[in-house]
């Protein structure tokens, strides 16, 4: 995977949705199968404004269903035709927890 830190994106980058599993926490991307992947190279992608609201939208209906909680759009980029997160805060949700790695996970 790569790992973009200072890139300052286009007005119109694509964006995708990403949210946290109500039932574990877990970091999910919405995908173009209207359902949920802890991988973000699943994630659907919006490129551009229209089509990011209508993905939130499906995203919060997710939410109100009580299903994820806390969905909102974030900038990606493609890179060889994968979803790239960009900004510090997504690329550490794309690499997985950041404290208690000792831990296991279930799977």
């Amino acid at each position: 995977m790569s790992i973009r830190t200072s890139r300052i994106p286009a007005e119109n980058t694509a964006q995708a949705i990403t949210a946290n599993r109500l039932s574990d926490g877990s970091v999910i991307y919405l995908t173009a199968k209207d359902n949920w992947s802890e991988r973000i190279e699943d994630c659907q992608s919006a490129p551009d404004p229209q089509a990011a609201k209508v993905l939130l939208h499906q995203a919060q209906r997710h939410a109100a269903n009580g299903h994820v909680v806390g969905p909102y759009l974030f900038k990606i980029e493609h890179e060889n035709g994968t979803p790239v997160a960009l900004g510090r805060r997504e690329i550490i949700r794309t690499r997985g927890p950041s404290v208690g790695t000792d831990l296991k996970r279930p799977i």
